[in-house]
């Protein structure tokens, strides 16, 4: 008897001895092994991107945003009857049902379904997908101004990554870090998101502040696009700089595109013209010829210069005007747009002098602005007779943003500055980057030649070919420009880029402005098509700007100003708060200045044509009417002095 206890008792201390040898062997031996399968079993984890920092424009309005939405996935295995699911889902948008049935047909273990969706997206995913589909919280770029400066802020991916414009130019700035997420199967095999067991919240990416003015930026969108369609043109573009230091003030390439959607429009619609884009500048450019001739001190702006009657022959080939002239000055060669003339003054320059002129005003190079895919331009050795094509815009290439940074330099004096878009870069309320000063690319030019340019481009508008860049109040400086295109390599005389390049006040430049139109059909002169765009984009900025008039102004109205564009700006002074009694009525515009009336009128929903400058004396239709009497438009009549 006692035998066959020793006996149990061996037996169970050899069966103990065996369980807890298998259990250090499962726990202590294999622990790592089996705690991996178990978690491999349990937990799935993924990778999320943080939300992006945000682009603001001069003023702090946001131009791209980072929003919170949701993204569904499913874990393919849970789904019992793979066909009914892909039934559900069929017809959601941005949902393939059939792709999550064949994943589940392969028990995968985790599936996106669809990633960042709209809000009554992911309301109707949840009506249908009866618990088989889960969600999860991600950032998603958002643009409110929608078409505002789409190629210039570029979009982002799926992935929150950047694929143009800004967005992939300033990636390391905007990006915040990974988030890593961890999603926990129950017993039940159902998923749920488990917070506790993501590693880091989200640490989002740097903001960026624009030089872009988003008031300015819609004027000039919305007057590139008339223009476009008015002439039929192929498209154009538009680069506003403040002079003084480079900074980009508004840049529009039309067409343009929505980057909150920007897969349902053409690729060739995603490129921002004014950096990517180079073209021949015809006339535009013959005030570098200009710039030579007066620096090497060879030629006065009285200067007789004989033109011909419209021919020269240089090297065997005949170079013709536009129209026949006889013997001009200097000074009337550029208002009327010689080809003939500008051959000579180049001639008289030099071949040598003349590229070392175009090139320190920064041709043939890069400008150096914060934007991806700026091109060189296309500028050669001036040998045999490339100089004589150069002086007048053939035979070299240019972008929009070279051409209008040249201008700015002949505007401010002399000084090349290099073009920036971003300002300022902000993380956790610190500033990280900014620019304090303009940064010099040097001086092409002196004083004096910047001095006497500009009196000759006040000329161009004034009695010459750019008549039609005048603004009421100001003096304009510009030049026009009728490029024909080259065609299977030789010049169109039916494809042409019409363009106009200027500043204003001419005395003391505000703004400069370069407007390029593609192909317009009709009309094609410069003079023509672009000084119009030019007038109807700069007059109204430089009210909004508070820019004071240099001179009494006509009878002519100003241009009508931009609604959207007043009601960005802010008002020199708030305007008071409506009373009850004062509901759905005109306000009392008197003595109001013109910036303070077109942000009041655009809270009224109202498109304002002003006539004058200073402040208001007349309105029409008048104080206290009915706001439904305007018809959505209301005039304005101001004079110097404030009349209270």
């Amino acid at each position: 008897m006692r035998s066959r206890l020793w006996i149990v008792l061996a037996g169970f201390a050899l069966w103990g001895a065996a369980l807890g040898g298998r259990l250090w062997q499962l726990q202590v031996v294999d622990h790592e092994r089996y705690d991996h399968r178990a978690r491999d079993q349990q937990l799935e984890e993924i990778q999320l991107e943080s939300p992006r920092g945000t682009i603001y424009d001069a003023r702090g309005r946001e131009l791209a945003v980072s929003v919170t939405v949701d993204s569904a996935f499913t874990v393919p295995g849970e789904i019992d009857d793979p066909g009914g699911f892909a039934a559900r889902l069929a017809g959601v948008p941005g949902v393939d049902a059939r792709r999550i049935a064949r994943a589940a047909e392969r028990r995968s273990k985790f599936a996106w379904v669809s990633r960042k969706l709209d809000p009554p997206v992911a309301r109707e995913l949840r009506e249908r997908a009866l618990g088989e589909v889960h969600f999860l919280e991600e950032s998603k770029r958002y643009y409110p101004m929608r078409k505002l400066a789409g190629p210039v802020l570029g979009f982002v991916g799926v992935d929150n990554y950047g694929l143009g414009g800004l967005e992939a130019r300033w990636e390391k700035t905007l990006s915040g870090d990974r988030i890593d997420r961890t999603l926990l199967k129950d017993a039940r095999r159902g998923t749920l998101q488990a917070p506790g067991l993501s590693f880091r919240d989200a640490e989002p990416g740097g903001d960026i502040h624009l030089t872009i003015d988003a008031a300015i930026q819609h004027l000039a969108e919305r007057e590139l696009a008339r223009a476009v369609e008015r002439h039929r043109a192929r498209g154009g573009t538009v680069v506003v700089l403040d002079p003084r230091s480079g900074a980009v003030v508004a840049m529009a390439s039309e067409p343009g595109f929505d980057p909150n959607r920007f897969e349902d429009f053409p690729r060739e619609r995603w490129r921002n013209r004014a950096v990517t884009d180079a073209y021949e500048p015809g006339s535009t450019f013959k005030v570098i010829t200009a710039a030579a001739a007066l620096e090497s001190n060879r030629v006065d702006p009285s200067d007789p210069i004989d033109c011909e009657m419209g021919a020269i022959e240089i090297a065997g080939k005949t170079i013709r005007d536009h129209k026949p002239f006889g013997v001009l000055t200097f000074r009337e060669v550029i208002a009327r747009s010689s080809n003939v003339g500008a051959i000579k003054l180049g001639r008289r320059v030099g071949g040598p002098a003349l590229e070392r002129t175009i090139r320190a005003f920064g041709f043939g190079r890069p400008t150096g602005v914060d934007l991806p895919g700026e091109s060189a331009g296309l500028l050669g050795p001036l040998e045999g007779r490339a100089w004589a094509y150069a002086s007048f815009g053939q035979g070299l290439a240019v972008t929009p943003l070279q051409l209008a940074s040249a201008f700015a330099a002949v505007a401010n004096g002399g000084e090349l500055y290099r073009p920036y878009v971003v300002s300022r870069v902000v993380r956790d309320g610190l500033v990280e980057e900014f620019h304090p000063r303009p940064t010099s690319l040097g001086r092409p030019i002196g004083a004096a030649t910047a001095r006497s340019l500009e009196r000759l481009l006040e000329a161009v508008v004034e009695e010459g070919t750019g008549k039609r860049a005048a603004i009421d109040g100001y003096r304009v400086a510009g030049k026009t420009g009728t490029a024909e295109k080259i065609v299977n390599g030789t010049y169109s005389t039916e494809l042409h880029v019409a363009s106009f390049v200027g500043f204003a006040p001419a005395r003391d430049p505000a703004l400069v402005a370069l407007v390029a139109i593609d192909e317009p059909r009709g009309l094609y002169h410069g003079g023509d098509v672009a000084a119009p765009v030019f007038a109807a984009i700069v007059g109204p900025a430089l009210l909004y700007l508070g820019v004071p008039a240099e001179r009494a102004p006509e009878e002519t109205p100003a241009p009508v100003a931009s609604v959207a564009a007043a009601a960005a700006a802010p008002a020199a002074a708030p305007p008071p708060a409506a009373s009850a009694s004062d509901a759905g009525r005109l306000p009392d515009f008197s003595g109001w200045s013109a910036r303070r009336a077109l942000a009041r009128s655009a809270q009224l929903g109202l498109e304002v044509r002003l006539r004058g400058h200073g402040f208001v004396r007349h309105q029409s239709p008048a104080a206290g009417a009915p706001l439904a009497a305007a018809g959505g438009r209301l005039e304005l009549w101001l004079a110097t002095g404030p009349t209270r």
